[in-house]
């Protein structure tokens, strides 16, 4: 195939126009987003009420930023810990202290909060 006929060939199909191209990048970039989105924020909210009766029981977290195990409680309450606060070393309104990472059902069991 010459050069003549490879630019004759390429010459004839048409190209979308720019603008179509750009709609479309556009959309499939919105829509992403939106299934991101709502997707996190479903996960999100699923321990927001329990982590909001715990923290009315008058149960607070004490802990560091760099503590694997205050990082891994955090973890466990997704994006509900904002509710919860602060870092693992829980304190309960009874005065008992428990230090490190707790698991859900045990802090339910303690605060009589029920898990989702």
């Amino acid at each position: 195939m010459s050069k003549e006929s490879k630019k004759r060939e390429e010459q004839a199909q048409p190209k979308p126009p720019l603008r179509r191209k750009i709609v479309t990048a556009v959309l499939i970039v919105a829509a992403f987003a939106a299934v991101s989105y709502l997707g996190l924020r479903k996960r999100g909210s699923r321990f927001d009420t329990f982590a909001k009766c715990v923290a009315s029981k008058q149960a607070r977290m004490y802990g560091a930023y760099w503590c694997p195990h205050c990082l891994e409680q955090k973890e466990m309450f997704e994006s509900s810990f904002q509710y919860v606060k602060h870092f693992p070393t829980w304190q309960f309104a009874d005065g008992e202290r428990r230090e490190g990472t707790q698991p859900l059902p045990a802090l339910g069991a303690k605060t009589g909060c029920a898990l989702p």
